[in-house]
């Protein structure tokens, strides 16, 4: 036995088990814990997909009016839930209304016409549970994107529930969680309207040259002064730009030294902003952010700068709040929240201390166990499971991997893999024995012909420990995190270390020897 390569084995061992300590010390700090272990909130939010549909109603139904009235085709639309009605098309174009709207409604809507110049536009049902789940999924991200810039360690937000339209998000060791809680529900939707008129104290002034009625082109929204005086603007219901047309949105100050957020538009909102404001020069644009306007500039020249900037009412807090939902993008429906739980530290630290226990109890026995039945070469097993919880709890620190409660149970059934593939090998080798071969000749081939038996039953381990991530929840895939690296490591200990310390054993003995202590 050449001992170079034998003091290359164990100097490997030392090395990698020096990284894993390494990777985890101090435990407090390395170590990211869960919801279940560091306590912190648990929300189930209700997605109102409703609202993605009222929004595609009216954001279609708008477009055609549009689209028509560049046509100088003058006709009105009423938007509705999953439909949308037309009314005053003139008999004599009816054909060519019928063409711009095949160009704009595609095939996502049915048109249907009661006769007198009205229709119509009714969406398919593939399209509304489409939208619906479209919205739920835009959700998911967007709360992800916020709640990764509120810098909560390893969130757990995934689809709840069997209705399709929950949404369940886990922050563990938050602590503002009102803050959270307005941040992750703001739909913050921002857009950029002509004024018609306005600003006017009350809606019936604003309205009064237009005989009490909105115009179908336009809309009515609130506003305020600095002082909160209330005030109310006729804003062009179709947006020169909206919110996304950003790039990005950062917190900043104005000329008067106050709060404000500074954005970035991208390539087509700098086209779309330069062509609306060399349009419009002379008049005002409001600057609307979930339907109430902030401020309304008036527009001196054409504006071609990707910079720009909200100025309004507030607080350093409420602008870098603000900040952070514009660069995360719009909600495409609101939320409301279905439950809240809050998790205290003290169930944590229970579950803490219940898991190492019996983890150390799970280690003890398979200890007394190896002992009595494989005598000193059950301090060999011992060593190598220990090792590889030491590995495994390494893998994770480094990577970055949350431990849960189920992950502790991943730990416990990592000691369980450790102590059968150590048996496999050491039945081999008392076989080897048996059938007179010398010591080490039995544990090289025990080792050699139990590898692929160990990589086979690993490898279909690992498989289902993947698809258990990928589609499991936060508690399944914090069990599937722990196993994945549980098996990684297992395979290093029980096949290198564990042979690394036969063979340092064996060193001591003549070659010829048929003694194991197995």
């Amino acid at each position: 036995m050449n001992k170079n390569n034998l003091y290359l084995k164990l100097g490997l061992v030392v090395l990698v088990t020096a990284l894993a300590v390494w990777s985890f010390t101090p435990l407090s700090e390395k170590v990211n814990l869960g919801l279940d272990l560091k306590g912190g909130v648990h929300l189930v939010l209700g997605v109102q997909t409703d609202d993605a549909l009222r929004l595609e109603s009216a954001t279609t139904s708008e477009q055609l009016r549009q689209a028509a009235a560049d046509q100088t085709l003058i006709v009105t639309t009423t938007p509705a839930l999953t439909s949308f009605a037309v009314q005053g098309v003139p008999s004599d174009r009816d054909a060519e209304f019928r063409t711009i709207a095949d160009s704009i409604v595609g095939t996502s809507w049915d048109r249907s016409s009661s006769g007198g110049g009205n229709y119509t536009f009714t969406m398919r049902p593939n399209i509304v549970t489409q939208t619906r789940r479209d919205a739920v999924t835009q959700a998911i991200q967007t709360i992800e994107r916020r709640v990764n810039e509120l810098g909560v360690a390893e969130p757990n937000i995934a689809e709840y529930g069997s209705a399709g339209d929950q949404i369940m998000v886990q922050l563990p060791g938050l602590q503002d969680v009102a803050r959270a809680k307005e941040i992750i529900r703001s739909t913050a939707i921002l857009e950029w309207k002509l004024v018609e008129y306005g600003p006017m104290p009350d809606r019936a002034s604003l309205l009064q040259a237009y005989g009490g009625t909105v115009p179908a082109d336009m809309e009515v929204v609130p506003g305020g002064d600095a002082a909160g005086v209330p005030s109310f603007y006729l804003l062009r219901r179709v947006a020169a730009v909206t919110g996304r047309d950003l790039r990005n949105a950062r917190p900043t100050v104005d000329e008067y030294n106050t709060p404000a957020v500074s954005f970035t538009l991208n390539a087509e909102g700098v086209s779309k902003f330069s062509r609306a404001t060399a349009a419009n020069v002379g008049r005002q644009m409001a600057i609307v952010l979930d339907g109430r306007v902030q401020s309304a500039p008036t527009i001196e020249s054409a504006i071609s700068s990707a910079e720009a900037r909200i100025t309004g009412r507030f607080t350093q807090q409420e602008v870098r709040d603000l900040s952070l939902v514009l660069r995360s993008g719009a909600l495409p429906a609101s939320l409301t929240y279905l439950e809240e739980r809050e998790v205290g530290p003290s169930l944590g630290a229970d579950s803490i201390r219940a898991g190492v226990l019996s983890s150390i109890a799970g280690l003890l026995m398979v200890t007394t166990f190896m002992l009595f039945y494989y005598r000193l070469a059950g301090i060999n097993a011992c060593v190598s499971i220990t090792l590889n919880l030491v590995i495994l709890l390494g893998f994770m620190a480094y990577l970055g991997a949350v431990m849960t409660l189920p992950g502790i149970a991943g730990f416990v059934l990592t000691i369980a893999m450790g102590v059968d593939s150590n048996v496999l090998i050491f039945e081999r080798i008392r076989e080897e024995l048996a059938e007179g071969r010398t010591a080490r000749q039995s544990v090289s081939a025990g080792f050699n012909r139990v590898l692929t038996t160990i990589i086979d039953t690993h490898v279909c381990s690992l498989i289902a420990a993947a698809f258990l991530f990928q589609f499991g929840t936060g508690p399944i895939r914090g069990f599937a995190t722990t196993l994945f690296f549980g098996l990684v490591s297992n395979i290093f200990t029980a096949v290198f270390v564990s042979r690394t310390l036969f063979e340092l054993i064996l060193s001591r003995r003549p070659a010829g020897s048929t003694r194991l202590s197995i």
